[in-house]
């Protein structure tokens, strides 16, 4: 009886035991990482990027005290902040040509004014 307990805890313990994270999930944020410094994320998202490498170091240190959960919660949540990074810096690009073909339109408004007299509406 005490050798079927003993069995039975031990398979227990086993099956609770957290799956360490393959090789290619921190290929994986690290390419996110890329893509985000790729897409301008320095200037235009800096903070999200910062927590996006602080957060993948910190997935290798789960991995070096073997806390493997920890370490894919941290590798998940950096590829999020990487995307975030990148889809503020898309958005502010956008902006950035939005603001510039404005002014481009001012421009060509007031020429047309001057041009013609009148009032381009």
């Amino acid at each position: 009886m005490r050798l079927l307990f003993l069995i039975a805890l031990t398979s227990l313990l086993t099956s609770c035991a957290s799956v360490k994270p393959q090789p290619e999930a921190f290929t994986s944020a690290e390419q996110a990482i890329a893509a985000a410094v790729r897409a301008g994320a320095e200037q235009h998202s800096p903070v999200e990027l910062r927590f996006a490498r602080e957060k993948l170091a910190e997935a290798r240190k789960g991995m070096e005290y073997k806390q493997f959960d920890k370490a894919l919660y941290l590798i998940e949540h950096s590829e999020i902040n990487s995307e975030l990074a990148i889809e503020k810096s898309r958005t502010a690009e956008v902006r950035a040509r939005l603001g510039e073909q404005a002014r481009e339109n001012e421009i060509l408004r007031e020429d047309f004014e001057r041009t013609f007299g009148e009032s381009f509406e």
